[in-house]
Parts: structure tokens; sequence; C-alpha cells
């Protein structure tokens, strides 16, 4: 008797142990792939995907691109989650528009799929955008920078550092809305460089890095080296295009606007190097798109767009330390309380 109620109890175990294992093969897998691993906005965004990865009980895999615009890498990365039968996909896309056939591959094999922080072309290839107003965070350094010029903004000498040749969305809609809020007309909304303004001395690109930057305003003060206002894709481009004046001693004559409110940027903001930046959310941003994920492998469900747009906004707010009249914007210390929360 004891022998058989070892034996069953071997059994039981073994039985116990098979369903653990088969359950953990069947647990929800997604996918995390972003631009680049060393952007410190793309770190933030991964942090918040992998806190609610654990908090949810999803098995997350990340991949990123090996710079900005690697476009090749994150095909790969969508095969290889199709593969693995993940549920689903969160992406910030390098090309925006040459993604789009691996994307509708994806969304065919039932993956519910969700751009991050930058809208794919068009926007409806993707199940759901988390994102922040991108046009309006260039709107708002747009507006600042204008009435922080104020008479002076007639005759400014504008250098804009966008992100890549491609002119992936969320490049064109900050170009743009910079410009708008600047008060400049623009030509193409869904295309930059084509402004007939003579205040607009020239665009370069940066790949979103401070290299990239320094290289990009090295570029453009070769056109013009008395340019006084200068756009930037984002903080790491401010930095290097920083760099590039500081060479030259203009270092404190130039006024920098940028987009992201990272921590290292804001950090500029309080130091002087960048004037205004527009902050916005990629932890928050990751973390929703993960819940969606969650909700889309237990009934199917997708998230909604906020009302009015269609995307779901995460939010902005234009961070700096010199207010102007007509600007909403809130001071540095609230910005450091808030980076990339």
């Amino acid at each position: 008797m004891k022998t058989f109620l070892a034996g069953t109890a071997i059994a039981l175990t073994a039985a116990a142990l098979a369903s653990g294992a088969q359950a953990a093969s069947h647990s929800v897998g997604a996918c995390l792939i972003t631009k680049t691993d060393t952007n410190p906005f793309f770190v933030k965004m991964k942090e918040g995907a992998t806190a609610k990865a654990e908090e949810l009980g999803i098995d997350l895999k990340s991949f990123a691109g090996k710079v900005d615009g690697d476009h090749e890498t994150q095909v790969q990365a969508i095969e290889t989650c199709i593969a693995d039968g993940a549920k689903g996909i969160l992406i910030a896309a390098s090309d925006t528009s040459s993604i789009v056939p691996a994307v509708q591959q994806a969304r065919e094999a039932g993956l519910v799929v969700i751009a991050l922080d930058t809208p794919l072309n068009p926007i409806d290839a993707a199940d759901a955008t988390f994102a922040t107003d991108n046009f309006l965070a260039g709107e708002l350094i747009g507006k600042w920078a204008a009435a922080k010029l104020g008479d002076a903004a007639a005759d400014a000498k504008i250098g804009m550092l966008d992100l890549a040749v491609s002119q992936p969305t969320v490049g064109v809609l900050r170009d743009q809305g910079f410009l708008t809020g600047f008060g400049i007309d623009v030509m193409d909304p869904n295309k930059w460089g084509d402004e007939e303004d003579p205040r607009i001395v020239g665009n370069d690109v940066t790949q979103g890095n401070e290299e990239g930057g320094r290289r990009a305003m090295e570029s453009l003060l070769a056109s013009d080296p008395m340019i006084n206002v200068v756009y930037t894709i984002n903080e790491p481009a401010a930095a290097g295009a920083y760099e590039a004046l500081k060479a030259i001693g203009r270092e404190n004559d130039v006024l920098i606007v940028s987009v992201d409110g990272g921590c290292p940027g804001i950090q500029n903001v309080a130091d002087g190097v960048i004037g205004a930046t527009s902050q916005q959310y990629p932890l928050k941003m990751a973390s929703l798109g993960i819940e969606a994920i969650a909700k889309w492998a237990e009934d199917g469900t997708k998230p909604e767009p906020t009302e009015g747009k269609d995307f779901f906004d995460t939010g902005v707010a234009l961070v700096t330390d010199q207010p102007v009249e007509g600007v909403e914007s809130i001071s540095v210390a609230e910005g450091t309380d808030l980076c990339w929360g």
C-alpha cells in the first residue's frame, strides 16, 4: 500500500510539473522593438515595458536597431516575434513607411501591433498608436522661440536639425509643428525641407544622436555662421549642436529648442544648453502598450484612440525656466520630477 501511494504521489507530481510546463509554454508573449538601445528615450521605454510585463506576467522580448534608421533589423525582429508566437508587438519604427508590409504580416498572423512614439505611415497600418502629439510638441517650442525673440523673430536665421533622410513621421510632425509655431508657412505638411521662407538657412539630419547633431550643426554653420535659432529633433542632437556652436564661441547667443524631456535633456535646460524642450512620456507609452497586449490576449479588445484624434495621446509639456506670455510651460524643477515617467 505504501509503495502504491508513493508511486501515485510521484505520478501526480510529474503530472503537475508537466501541467506547469505546459501553462508556462502558453504564457502571453510580447515584443518591444525600438530604434536603438542606447538613446536614453528608448532605454526608458524599455524600462516601462519591462516593469509592466513583469507585473502582468507577460514574457517580453526586446529588440533594437543598431542605429536610428536601421530598418532591416526591425523587420527581422518582427519576423522573429511572429515565429515565436507572440501575441503583440510594440514598435517605435525607424522607417514608418517601409515597415508597413512587415507590420501587416504580423497582423495577418494574429498579433496586435501598437506603434509607440512614432506613428506609422499611414497611421492605421498599426492597430493603435500610443504617442506624444508630436506636432504639438514642435509647435510649443516654435511658439516659445518666436515669443522669446520678439520682433527679432522676423529676421531670424534658423537651422533645422532633423532626424533622417527617410523622413519618418515623428521627424516630419515635430519639424512642421516647430515652423508653424514660429509663424512660418509650411508647404507640404507631410514632408520637411520644401519651405521657401528665407529665414530657414537649411535642413540637415542627425540620426537622433549627439555626433549627428554636431556634424549637422557644423554643416549648417558652413552655410551661414550667423544662425541664431536651432530646432533639434531631440535632446542628444541638441547637445551635439551646442558643442559645434561652442567650438566657434557662439554657444551663448544661439537659441536651441528640442523635444523629449528626458532627465539628461532637462538638465541641459537647467544648464542653459537648451532654451526650452517639449517633454514626452515614453515609460507611460510602453506601460500602456503592454497593458493593451494583455487585453488583446485576454479577449481580443483593441485600445481606443483619444477622442478627436487618431492615436492615444500620452501628453506633452513645455519645459523651461524662461516662460513667455501666451505659451503654457512648466519649470525645470517640475520637468525634473516628471522626466520620462
